[in-house]
């Protein structure tokens, strides 16, 4: 799905703020200028998918929202991990049926929202809309790629509709689900949305991040019978317009993000940025603090920043704040982008990572690490044996999760676990780009320089034409 971000300019009417303090030297390897860059950038780059245009104006109108009740006892069990499994329909009916019709009931009910958030914010939605909704339920692809591609055009016109802007989030959704469906193989779809699902306690909410980490857990929850859950994505905190649909979706269930929230991150975010280009400019033999890809300029006394770093380090802020306003909800997370400051109290929930946990019964352990890593060879093994996944899509989307704990282990001081889950997520897709270079940073800041060659040759014998690839081998080759 190739939604990344335009580029988008943050700017700042403020003026220079005080020097910064020299910071210490630290210590690193003898790549670290190279793989952390190639890293961020790779990961930025296909894992990273945000809607196609965020919109970083504060949101309006915010609505009136309430946090949760508390969480119960039993809310607050943990939920043993359970092994792969595969998803069993409840009838004999085939599981492309069952997709197709859970497709079309959830595009019939965004449409209905789509209805109710025009009356409620007073706009009239162009007609190519219904009609996008009419070929989504109707399963009839092609047309509703087409719809899609026009309606997105008109959003991104100067003379574009204000409820088009307005009633986007749920048009993108639901093209993102439609478009899931049409990727992947119909059983595998069901087993990876339900492994992602089941490993969820009542009342939880589920953050997305990938494209199907996000859309097919939100596709089965939608139209899943019991209770369902608060599902959103970590990519789009900052756009408005989305704040917007969350606050319309679930505002009864949880204390939304406001337009202060999003000014206040902005702000914050900006502060940040002008004393970190600001040491770099005068501590040029310090370790950079402006970050790969991160685009911060000072003209006439004003920040400009521009770039997806930017976005994602505001849609970081975005979600400490939405932690902070319901503390009484239990998160889950399915990470396309490593939000290094909710790793502190993050523990391992099934597939997926559970944030801020309290209960020291479920707090991350070398033993709870363990047990992840056999979750994880059982799926590996039954992926590497399935021959209905043909396709990359199943197994980037594994991968992706295998990495989304790979990096916890890493950051709470478990090498030895955080390498195992490299490897296994190396096994399932070898030539899986965020993967090969997690692995390679690993092994080089330990200067196992030859093994780091032997994983990046391997995903070059299957991806031959991989520009990342031969630079990256190249890179290592100058190492002794």
């Amino acid at each position: 799905m190739s939604f990344l971000l335009n580029e988008i300019n943050i700017v700042n009417t403020m003026k220079p703020i005080n020097p910064p303090t020299r910071a210490r030297s630290l210590p690193g390897s003898r790549l670290a200028w190279i793989i952390p860059i190639g890293c961020l950038l790779v990961v930025l780059i296909l894992v990273l998918r945000p809607p196609s245009r965020q919109n970083l104006a504060a949101p309006s109108d915010a609505m009136n929202s309430t946090a949760a009740p508390a969480a119960t006892s039993s809310t607050r069990t943990a939920r043993t991990t359970r092994p792969f499994r595969e998803f069993t329909p409840p009838t004999d009916r085939p599981a492309e049926e069952i997709v197709a019709e859970k497709v079309s009931q959830f595009a019939r009910s965004r449409q209905e929202m789509v209805a109710a958030m025009a009356k409620h914010y007073n706009v009239t939605a162009p007609m190519e809309v219904n009609r996008f909704f009419a070929a989504a339920r109707a399963g009839r692809w092609e047309e509703t790629t087409n719809l899609f591609a026009a309606l997105k055009q008109l959003k991104m016109s100067e003379n574009r509709p204000l409820g088009l802007e307005k009633l986007w989030p749920a048009i993108f959704e639901t093209y993102g689900v439609a478009e899931q469906a049409h990727d992947w193989p119909a059983q595998k779809l069901l087993d990876y949305g339900n492994a992602v699902l089941d490993s969820l306690r009542p009342d939880m909410v589920y953050i997305g991040g990938t494209d199907a980490g996000r859309f097919i857990p939100t596709l089965l929850n939608a139209t899943g019978e019991g209770d369902p859950h608060i599902v959103l994505t970590q990519n789009a905190l900052a756009d408005a317009t989305y704040l917007e649909y969350l606050r319309f979706q679930f505002g009864d269930r949880m204390s939304a993000l406001t337009d202060d929230d999003s000014q206040n991150s902005f702000q914050a975010y900006l502060a940040d940025a002008q004393q970190r280009l600001q040491h770099d400019e005068q501590f040029p033999d310090e370790p950079k603090q402006v970050r790969p890809g991160e685009d911060i300029q000072v003209t006439d006394g004003r920040v400009q920043v521009s770039g997806q770093i930017a976005v994602m380090a505001i849609n970081e802020q975005l979600l400490q704040t939405l932690l902070q306003k319901n503390p009484n909800l239990a998160f889950a997370l399915e990470g396309s982008f490593a939000f290094k400051s909710l790793y502190a109290g993050a523990t391992t929930l099934g597939p997926i990572t559970e944030l801020r946990v309290t209960d020291t019964a479920s707090a991350l352990t070398a033993e709870r690490a363990a047990q992840s890593l056999d979750y994880w060879r059982s799926t590996a093994q039954n992926l590497l044996a399935d021959p209905d996944v043909t396709t990359t899509a199943p197994r980037d989307a594994y991968v992706s999760l295998i990495l989304g704990q790979a990096n916890l282990f890493l950051d709470r001081n478990y090498p030895g676990e955080a390498e195992q889950a490299f490897q296994l997520a190396n096994q399932v897709n070898p030539s899986n780009l965020p993967s090969v270079f997690g692995y390679v940073n690993l092994l080089t800041q330990q200067q196992r320089y030859d093994e780091a060659r032997r994983v990046v040759q391997t995903a070059m014998n299957l991806a031959p034409d991989n520009n990342q690839l031969s630079q990256l081998l190249n890179q290592l080759h100058q190492l002794k």
